[in-house]
């Protein structure tokens, strides 16, 4: 893996720009049998209803074991393992294991167009990668879509946005927060008390 370049960089917001959106994930993936959601931002849209603010890139979350799978949906393309700053074009398997995200790259056009987490997993039970102890079934922390969009479960994705909110993240909290039922919102604060104690939002739930 090299180190990216300021000005490749720089150029990652136009390189993304193309980037698919759920329902075109969706029908790429359609009858997979590995477990995979969309995370981050587009999840809490799915949630809502609704798409809230414009997003610079799609993600999705897969076991990592599972993850040849998914791959194998996307003959023609290629994935580049991305980390800190660094990047491994048409990722070797070493590369791939080295690294958590990996980029769906159109070789024709240098675009990026999906963002594949590998995540932490025991079968079919989902591992929290940032506390190995925070475990949950595949089948609790996914929803759907009413057209059969899965995403994952949004007191996860606020956990996740949890860590170093950015603005976006700030707002998102703040548009998801009102929807949340109390069940949700008691699962987002015990789990942002255990993993960020003290956390600005816990007041708010």
């Amino acid at each position: 893996m090299r180190q990216l370049t300021p000005a490749e960089l720089d150029a990652l917001g136009a390189r993304w720009s193309s980037c698919w959106t759920p329902a075109q994930v969706a029908e790429r993936l359609s009858g997979v049998t590995t477990p995979w959601y969309v995370a981050a931002g587009w999840a809490l849209d799915l949630f809502r209803g609704e798409q809230t603010r414009s997003h610079g890139d799609i993600e999705i979350g897969v076991p990592a074991a599972r993850f040849p799978e998914i791959r194998g949906r996307f003959p023609g393309y290629v994935f580049d393992a991305v980390g800190s700053g660094r990047i491994g074009e048409d990722a070797t398997p070493d590369e791939i294991a080295a690294t958590h995200q990996t980029w769906l790259r159109d070789p024709a056009t240098g675009d990026y167009l999906l963002d594949v987490f590998r995540e932490p997993h025991h079968g079919d039970t989902w591992i929290y990668r940032r506390d190995e102890t925070i475990r949950f079934p595949y089948d609790r922390i996914i929803r759907r879509t009413a057209d059969g969009v899965p995403y994952l479960v949004p007191e996860l994705v606020l956990l996740f946005k949890a860590k170093n909110p950015r603005p976006k993240d700030q707002a998102d909290f703040d548009a998801t927060r009102p929807a949340l039922t109390p069940q949700q919102r008691a699962t987002l604060a015990g789990l942002l008390t255990r993993v960020h104690p003290g956390h600005r939002w816990l007041a708010l739930l």
